[in-house]
């Protein structure tokens, strides 16, 4: 029978993100040893290429990317290039060959332009996507090796553990207390235990992996998964319309519906006045290629996928190159402070022991007062540690212990960490029956459960307090004892025997003070939110360089609270600890809420939500699990905070060009408008300044340099210094766009000056030139 639990991670779970699953386990290591039994060998270089023939890669769908023909085809559908070659089959109909010929050079010319621009952003972003696959691990040749997703193949070996993603459809055939949560299959949000020999010893593609280990064999691979027969296929992440394209989308709307007016009343008008259905056709569709802005849309995507280019080449992998525009404009900055602030060592500084009530530091480890302390603490964790603290007490007990029990006893019940605060305990057995049961968790759980005194226990969390308010963290360990096979149905029903504490030190990274001094310089606000203890918190906030506004604020204060009570909460608290998923993904809605830009930043799984639901999700790329790594819109590959600083500058420097560009665009475009139009509309003496040509010739000269000049536009020297943009703001407010007008008007009438001028001297086609070279 299988043994189906529901945990708190359970009842956390988010129907509507059924990709992310809350669990409370430390980011997977992968430089341990599994522990796996040496048969299992895995496939062979000749089996896999065998495989793969047969059976295809792993993947639900083909993803089609454009081919070069399709770009052309999608490029010859944009509005300018369909006004050439309608001008161009004009001029070839009235006679005029040469302008004909110039007109289909210019096509040419803006089609190549066009290829080449979209082409380069294309493979931009297709490097992107490449670097966005998760990896598997595999047994292959008798060793363990990461492969991108797609390579598995039907007969692989796969190791899948906590917080992982299962990427195919297998057979277990080894297990460690191995628990999966299949809810994304079968909507049931419970953690579902598997080993071999269950009647089920099935695990499908697209469940995770809620606790321990498990080798499977792969059955089925790509579309002959169970997701892929039902339709469920896991698609690449789509590009998100952020209010910056919206923006632009609405003005170059807009402006295409002013050039269809624009084109019909000109046409009208002119044909009206001269009976001239061609000359009348030409000055219409000139006017009308003025009016429209395409340059920006352009301009926009060539910065943003080339900005997302050049944060691949620092370490930092962006899934959406909309979210390097949200990156210049975060307001808050939510962290997680294992494994993000910290370094996630977890090194163990002292053990408490209760019996002697005294602290151990690591020279008297090997003393044997600690080795009932040593011994339970071990065995409360997993038996193939994940959790760094539990790899940790397993080298201790190996280095302290005169004798390894480890084989001798197996695990046969357990309780998995659950509760607020959380708690597991591990029951072994040996062949002659004898037992252990051990505990480990947050002190005030395992005081909670003790039979101590209510004196005892207040002195016990004074110790706690002391430490906590240094940095350290603790777990308190206990053990109990229990006759028969009818065990309570919750952990908390055993009576334990406090036997002490484990301290460790999570030390904050190198260079950790400086990334937050330039965080709170470029005006953005941080807010830690972590399961740690609020004196534990309190005391890595302070060593890291974080502003402490007021008293840390518990989770299980937040979890009961109204949304606006959680704004208030959000608005005047910086720390918030014992915070389980729930309470962060409400604090981050909470700061959206109250129109705050709010990047989370984090490792575990439990951030997963919270990661999810941010403008932009921060996932650790070396330590973070794959969880929070597929719920992050962005990934910093060596964990490395100072990469955050030079994403949100990026993101300044790139949003200050694209205004840079698009306000040239309008100044330059002001002026080709008026010069265009006004001689026609006022009857001057020589009405058509400039020709279809010489608008096509500026349009190909204005793209390009939008493009090239405005894009490697350095940054400004004291843009990390001000205030981020509100998302709402207009992105060119009166005064930008006032300063764009007032240039055209200025150049329009430097060239209309120069106009009645050469009106009175020269031949026509040198009065064009001399305007043409004016503007």
């Amino acid at each position: 029978m299988l043994r189906i639990r529901e945990t708190i991670a359970d009842r956390c779970f988010n129907p509507c993100i059924p990709e992310l699953f809350i669990i409370f386990n430390q980011p997977s290591s992968f430089d341990m040893s599994y522990n796996i039994p040496e048969n299992l060998k895995g496939l062979s270089a000749t089996e896999v290429h065998a495989s793969r023939a047969k059976y295809g890669w792993n993947q639900l769908s083909d993803s089609h990317k454009n081919t070069w023909f399709e770009l052309l085809v999608d490029i010859l559908k944009e509005p300018m290039l369909i006004l050439l070659i309608i001008i161009s089959m004009i001029y070839v109909f009235v006679g005029n060959y040469g302008e004909a010929v110039f007109m289909f050079v210019a096509i040419v010319a803006v089609t190549a332009i066009s290829f080449y621009q979209d082409n380069r952003s294309k493979k931009a972003l297709e490097e992107l996507e490449k670097l966005n696959e998760p990896l598997s691990t595999v047994i292959r040749n008798g060793k363990v090796s990461e492969i991108p997703t797609h390579e598995i193949v039907v007969g692989d070996l796969c190791i899948t553990e906590e917080g992982r993603i299962i990427n195919a459809d297998g057979r277990i055939l080894h297990s460690n207390d191995f628990s999966v949560n299949e809810s994304s299959l079968t909507g049931e949000s419970f953690s579902v235990f598997k080993d071999s020999k269950s009647e089920d010893n099935l695990v499908y593609s697209g469940t995770v992996t809620v606790s321990g280990l498990a080798v499977f064999e792969v059955t089925e691979i790509g579309k002959e998964t169970r997701v892929g027969k039902i339709g469920e296929s896991i698609k690449n992440i789509k590009e998100e319309i952020s209010p910056l394209q919206v923006q632009i989308q609405k003005f170059v709307k807009a402006m295409a519906i002013v050039g269809i007016l624009i084109f019909l009343f000109v046409c009208i008008y002119s044909f009206i006045d001269s009976g001239n259905l061609v000359a009348s056709l030409l000055n219409g569709l000139t006017l009308a290629m003025s009016v429209l802005p395409e340059e920006i849309p352009v301009a926009f995507t060539t910065f943003m996928a080339l900005g997302a280019w050049k944060l691949m080449r620092e370490g930092i992998i962006i899934k959406r190159s909309s979210i390097v525009e949200t990156l210049g404009s975060t307001t808050v900055i939510c962290t997680d402070k294992t494994g993000t602030i910290t370094e996630n060592s977890m090194q163990l500084k002292y053990l408490y022991n209760y019996a002697t009530d005294s602290s151990y530091d690591q020279e008297r480890f090997d003393e044997s007062d600690l080795r009932e302390l040593i011994d339970y603490a071990m065995w409360s964790s997993e038996p193939v540690p994940f959790d760094p603290m539990e790899i940790t007490l397993h080298k201790i007990y190996e280095k302290t212990q005169k004798r390894d029990l480890r084989k001798e006893y197996a695990l046969f019940h357990e309780y998995p960490l659950e509760g607020k605060p959380p708690m597991m305990t591990h029951l072994f057995e040996n062949t002659r029956k004898d037992r252990i049961i051990a505990a480990k968790g947050a002190p005030e759980a395992i005081l909670s459960v003790s039979n101590l005194s209510d004196k005892e226990k207040n002195k016990i969390r004074a110790i706690v307090k002391s430490y906590g308010e240094q940095g350290f963290r603790l777990l308190g360990v206990g053990k109990a004892t229990f006759e028969g096979n009818n065990f309570p149905a919750n952990q908390q029903e055993f009576e334990f025997q406090f036997l002490g504490l484990t301290v460790f030190y999570d030390p904050p990274k190198k260079g950790i003070q400086d990334v937050f001094q330039d965080i709170y310089d470029a005006g953005i606000k941080v807010n830690v939110i972590t399961g740690d203890n609020a004196d534990t918190t309190q005391a890595i906030a302070a060593q890291a360089g974080i502003r402490i506004l007021s008293a840390p604020v518990n989770g299980s204060e937040i979890v009961n609270k109204s949304e606006a009570e959680i704004m208030a909460i959000a608005e005047q608290t910086t720390l918030f600890t014992r915070m389980f998923p729930d309470a962060k993904l409400a604090i981050v809605n909470a700061l959206k809420k109250k129109g705050e830009v709010v990047a989370m930043l984090g490792d575990g799984v439990n951030d997963g939500p919270a990661l999810k639901a941010a403008h932009i999700g921060v996932a650790m790329g070396n330590k973070g699990t794959e969880i929070a790594k597929s719920a992050a819109a962005l990934i910093i590959t060596n964990d490395d905070l100072q990469k955050l600083i030079i994403g949100i500058a990026a993101g300044r420097r790139i949003y200050a060009n694209i205004k840079k560009a698009v306000q040239y665009i309008i100044s330059i475009h002001i002026p080709i408008i008026l010069t265009v139009s006004l001689p026609l509309f006022l009857g001057w003496v020589f009405p058509q300044i400039f020709s279809p040509v010489h608008v096509i010739f500026l349009e190909l000269v204005m793209g390009p340099t939008c493009s090239i000049v405005y894009e490697n536009e350095p940054i400004e020297k004291d843009t990390m210094k001000r205030p981020p943009r509100a998302m709402s703001d207009t992105f060119l407010s009166i005064n930008e766009l006032g300063i764009s007008i007032v240039q055209g008007l200025i150049i329009t009438i430097g060239i209309l000056f120069v106009y009645q001028f050469a009106v009175q001297k020269g031949e026509p086609r040198k009065k064009q030139g001399l305007w043409f070279l004016l503007l």
